[in-house]
């Protein structure tokens, strides 16, 4: 009941707010289209160059870092084949690094610390140089993060003992602790092997330790927030430098931002196998998104309230007039005909409104007809239940005869007048114009009755028809002006042997109806006839001279349509046949 009742309140939906619905949708669904366009567009256009920006600083950065360490790679080139100034080329003392290595003196030592000291004050104290001694003499250590622990021996570490076999010259050491040095600060090295100019021979390695705050310097043009999202990965995803140092040495993958809410960019390096990568929350774009965005959301809203306000005054404008025309209904349905307003509307519901009030002034008409008629139908009914005293006493006055006759034997005269008796009751009953095929036969049988008395026997009648054939409906006194006719015109001049067949049958070119045909055997018609009587039955000719069967035509089609109606054949010596084609409409039913 509940659903009912809510369906009921929302079946109704007045022009008005349809109008107003229309609009906001056809006015909402662009303005929301559009702004999603804008800001996704412009998102992305934020996306991009900021992903290019990003790209760009990657790049740079690597390869100010990679041209650092070509220098370093250049500068242990020099150290370890360089010569001092000031020395001719083909002494010994060309090679300080190298006479070192042979010769661990005091003197020696002196010439190559001097050498390498030169070359770290170069780089603004930014590398250390450590020198281990393959050819058992000392380690040699020149740096600018003193003091060094001379108790860690570099020699044992598995990369020193891989170096030392391989076959490269040199390599690069990812950022470790440098645990030569007491502080045990984070670094990268390049270590280099020294070969004897001479021989070829290994007689040291030599690392050249490069203080990670190097990359710190180089970083320093970025901002702070993209500074601490700088970071650089080795070959493994191990990390090797970011601004928070507890993450180095850590897989990058545990800490990789998700690339759906951010802007993720790696650079590979030229030299090295490292790769930088850089990111920026996409939050951070939205600084120069909302902008745009807070713009759009208030021309939208802008829109939509003057979408609201024109929405609003052009539907009140429309239905307005739609508003009077209901009320004008409404007084119409009460039967005030005089309250109807006139409604001055120059479109088509003005023109709907003219016609109302025509249609209105018509039905105004039409009541007052109507009512007369009534008037004047109760006084017919008046004059019928007087009139029905009549055929009271028609009925008494033929029982009279039926009485004497029967009293004085004559027989013919009871039989005649027990069946005028029932064609009359039949004919006057007032329960409608409806009957049965049943009662119509019936109605027929009596009138035969009195025909045989009247033609001495010479004309008699047959039936034939199905039990399930005598149950339709069917109009009252159809047959009997046909029977009459084919008496009248077609057996009357015959002194024997007439013959009235009636067939019911069904009606083979229909699904649902039946066929009632009258035949006789009489004389037939000529071909002037024929033609007089289908006019006659057409109603091309005055039916005034023959009524009873244009009327069984026309009271056909009045009740069935002109689908249905009267046919018949006749010839010359051949008889006559009438056919009616009626609708199955059982009465049992």
């Amino acid at each position: 009941m509940e659903n009912l009742k809510i369906r009921r309140r929302f079946s109704f939906i007045s022009i008005k707010t349809k109008i107003l619905i229309i609009c906001l949708i056809v006015v909402i669904l662009p303005i929301f289209v559009m702004t999603v366009n804008s800001y996704l567009s412009s998102q992305r256009l934020l996306e991009q160059k900021y992903t290019e920006l990003l790209m760009d600083i990657a790049n740079q950065t690597n390869v100010r870092i990679d041209e650092y360490l070509k220098e370093i790679e250049k500068i242990s080139l020099v150290a370890t084949f360089g010569m001092n100034t000031g020395v001719q080329v083909d002494k010994e003392e060309n090679y300080p690094l190298q006479n070192y290595l042979h010769n661990d003196s005091q003197e020696n030592k002196n010439s190559a610390y001097a050498m390498l000291m030169n070359y770290m004050m170069m780089k603004d104290r930014e590398i250390s140089f450590y020198v281990y001694n393959l050819n058992g003499g000392k380690d040699l250590f020149v740096g600018s993060d003193l003091p060094i622990d001379y108790s860690y021996n570099a020699k044992e570490e598995e990369w020193f003992k891989f170096f030392q076999v391989s076959n490269s010259k040199m390599m690069t050491l990812d950022t470790h602790v440098d645990k030569q040095t007491i502080s045990k600060k984070l670094a990268i090295a390049h270590a280099r092997k020294i070969l004897d100019v001479n021989s070829g021979t290994v007689l040291g390695i030599m690392v050249v330790r490069i203080d990670l705050s190097v990359i710190d310097v180089v970083n320093s043009r970025l901002q702070q927030a993209l500074r601490s999202r700088f970071t650089i990965i080795d070959e493994s995803d191990n990390i090797i430098y970011n601004s928070n140092t507890s993450l180095i040495g850590q897989k990058f993958a545990s800490i990789r931002p998700d690339e759906q809410s951010n802007i993720i960019v790696q650079s590979p390096f030229e030299r090295q196998r490292w790769t930088t990568y850089l990111y920026m929350p996409m939050s951070e774009l939205s600084a120069e998104g909302d902008i745009l965005r807070r713009n759009v959301y208030v021309l939208a809203l802008l829109m939509l309230l003057f979408l609201v306000i024109i929405s609003t005054l052009l539907s009140s404008m429309m239905t307005r007039p739609i508003k009077k025309l209901m009320n004008n209904i409404l007084q119409v349905e009460q039967g005030h005909f005089e309250q109807v307003a006139h409604i001055n509307s120059r479109d088509e519901i003005g023109l709907l409104s003219n016609r109302f009030n025509r249609m209105s002034h018509e039905l105004k008409r039409l009541v007052k007809q109507i009512q007369q008629e009534e008037k004047e139908k109760a006084a017919a009914e008046i004059r019928a239940l007087q009139s029905q005293i009549n055929p009271h006493f028609l009925y008494n006055t033929l029982g009279s005869v039926k009485w004497i006759a029967s009293m004085q034997r004559a027989d013919s005269i009871v039989e005649i007048t027990e069946a005028l008796i029932a064609m009359l009751r039949y004919a006057a009953r007032a329960e409608g114009v409806m009957v049965s095929v049943r009662e119509e036969l019936d109605n027929l049988k009596n009138y035969m009755k009195i025909q045989r008395v009247r033609y001495y026997n010479r004309i008699r009648m047959d039936i034939v028809a199905d039990d399930e054939l005598l149950n339709p409906f069917m109009p009252k006194l159809i047959l009997q002006p046909l029977v009459e006719n084919a008496i009248f015109h077609g057996l009357a001049e015959i002194e024997e042997d007439g013959l009235v067949t009636i067939r019911v049958a069904w009606n083979v070119n229909t699904r649902n109806g039946f066929v009632i045909e009258v035949h006789d055997n009489g004389t037939g018609m000529d071909e002037e006839t024929y033609r007089m009587v289908k006019e006659l039955i057409s109603g091309k000719v005055n039916p005034s001279s023959s009524i009873g069967l244009y009327n069984v035509k026309r009271r056909i089609e009045l009740h069935y349509g002109k689908a249905y109606g009267v046919e018949f054949e006749s010839g010359v010596g051949k008889g006559t046949v009438f056919r009616i084609h009626l609708p199955y409409e059982d009465v049992s039913r």
